[in-house]
């Protein structure tokens, strides 16, 4: 798969560099991020290692990009499609501490929903996130991806719990 770079409103999307590992440490470090985002212990080199991880796309079932700022280049979070296969795929995202509550993970996952409908062919994405996670749920339904049902105890996230999850989705006819 090539590798893209995406631009929206006060973002851009693109893929991920080494120079990028001191910022995806302190994001995974972030409580909030590290609670939905199971990673274990982060050191500098898991953090190195996870950005190498996803800026590799070899496989073709998965594609992760850096969320920044366009003006200063800051990372604000991240976005990727995973389990791409048979016309579907997965969405997930994170954001870090400074770029919350200003729309940018809704902005970013629009985007790459956007882009993938179009250039993958894709059929449908569903996103999941812990019932807990209220903020991700507002995100999925801002981002037009519909509430489908709840999965029992369906995924064990960064707490170690095993959560319920809402299962979102849209697909490449909705509006």
């Amino acid at each position: 798969m090539d590798h893209v770079v995406l631009a929206a409103p006060g973002l851009l999307l693109r893929p991920w560099r080494a120079a990028d590992a001191p910022d995806v440490l302190a994001a995974l470090r972030d409580p909030a991020v590290a609670t939905w985002n199971p990673q274990g212990e982060v050191d500098e080199a898991r953090a190195a290692d996870w950005v190498r991880r996803r800026a590799d796309w070899s496989g073709g079932d998965a594609l992760s990009l850096a969320v920044t700022d366009p003006g200063d280049g800051g990372l604000l979070g991240a976005v990727s499609l995973h389990g791409i296969g048979g016309g579907n795929a997965s969405i997930g995202y994170w954001t870090v501490p400074a770029a919350r509550g200003r729309g940018v993970a809704t902005g970013a996952v629009r985007r790459l929903t956007t882009w993938a409908f179009a250039a993958l062919g894709l059929h449908r994405i569903e996103l999941c996130h812990a019932v807990p996670n209220v903020v991700s749920c507002r995100v999925a339904l801002r981002a037009g991806y519909l509430a489908e049902g709840t999965l029992r105890e369906s995924y064990r996230y960064g707490d170690g719990r095993r959560h319920d999850e809402h299962l979102h989705a849209r697909l490449a006819t909705d509006g």
